[in-house]
């Protein structure tokens, strides 16, 4: 290194000038390598390189905005974050942005209405994002988002709806019927199902999967029980269902509960509480399966067969979505919808019967 690109890398970052001065190139071929431009030699190509890390060179990014015009920004706006797959959804987001070469500013809102949607929107906007990822679990936020318009391209992650707005969701319709169809195939006579909160568009896709399997297996198709999600909400339809296997088991030839299709893995937890507390056996007397396969479903127990949600393909095809549509100024087909497969994830909770 020159002592006078070693003294200026004292006194400060080191800039473009002091790359192209120790790789003995111009300025503009240093550009052309941080940009990756076709038209650079090999052994140039290495030769900046190697000064970029000597010299501990980092790109000023608003330095090259005000050059290229881009941040090279993307917005990402969430509701209920504290939630599993919310929060999931967005570290596969954050995650998928970032290998594309681009950073993230995520708002985060309690709940979904049109005024805080328009103002998590306008704070992007004021960020100078390039396009946005709304996460769109429920139909508040379905309908929210179809009273706005748009300043820049926007893909929704688990839509579920009509909006000509492309989309990236899981289908969750079909994971609902890999579980149901998984405890029927195990010999159960029907499968009993605890929802999640009715506005939730996973949570209606969900009951329509089981309720779909079980009418197309000819089985009868029991009153589900309401959730909101949380292991409070489990533990209190587990109860109400161990009380039905008392009157089952009281009654014999009577319709009873052996196998429990419940809409997340939390709820599942309390409703393994309830049957413990009931002196029920799991799986001996009742089956439970669950969905999302959360980091402790194969430590309850006994450990939980549930559904496998790939966050990460989530995060990847909805920012890929999003990128496609930057480089082609915001044009695409409105109604491109990505889907990605769940997976079952069979453990010892449902033992054949």
């Amino acid at each position: 290194m020159s002592q006078t690109a070693e003294s200026a890398g004292k006194r400060r970052p080191p800039t473009m000038a002091d790359v192209a001065q120790v790789a003995g190139v111009s300025h503009q071929t240093v550009s052309r390598v941080l940009s990756n431009h076709p038209n650079v030699r090999e052994s140039t190509r290495d030769d900046v390189l190697r000064a970029i890390d000597q010299l501990g060179y980092r790109r000023n990014s608003s330095a090259r905005a005000l050059v290229t015009r881009r941040t090279l920004t993307l917005g990402v706006v969430a509701c209920n974050p504290t939630l599993f797959g919310p929060s999931s959804t967005l570290f596969g987001l954050e995650e998928a942005a970032r290998e594309e070469g681009y950073l993230v500013s995520a708002v985060t809102l309690r709940r979904y209405s049109a005024s805080a949607l328009k103002e998590a929107i306008d704070h992007l906007s004021d960020w100078g994002v390039e396009g946005i990822v709304v996460i769109v679990p429920h139909r508040d936020a379905v309908s929210a988002l179809a009273e706005l318009r748009l300043p820049f391209p926007v893909v929704t992650v688990e839509g579920g709806h009509s909006l000509p707005i492309p989309g990236v969701s899981v289908d969750q319709e079909l994971g609902a019927r890999l579980v149901t169809g998984h405890l029927l195939a195990a010999g159960h006579r029907t499968v009993w199902h605890v929802t999640g909160p009715q506005s939730w568009l996973e949570a209606e896709a969900r009951i329509k999967g089981w309720r779909s399997t079980l009418e197309e297996a000819g089985a009868e198709v029991p009153e589900p029980l309401a959730g909101d999600w949380t292991p409070l909400s489990g533990y209190r339809a587990g109860q109400e269902l161990a009380g039905r296997v008392a009157a089952g088991l009281a009654r014999p030839g009577a319709p009873g509960v052996t196998a429990v299709f419940v809409a997340n893995d939390q709820m599942a937890l309390g409703v393994l509480r309830a049957f413990r507390e009931a002196g029920l056996s799991v799986p001996g007397q009742v089956a439970i399966a669950g969905f999302d396969d959360i980091p402790e479903a194969e430590f309850f127990a006994p450990p939980l067969t549930t559904v496998r949600q790939d966050f990460a393909a989530v995060g990847q095809a909805s920012i890929r979505l999003l990128v496609s549509r930057l480089e082609a100024g915001g044009a695409g087909d409105a109604d491109e919808r990505v889907v990605i497969e769940p997976r079952l994830i069979v453990r010892s909770s449902t033992n054949p019967y």
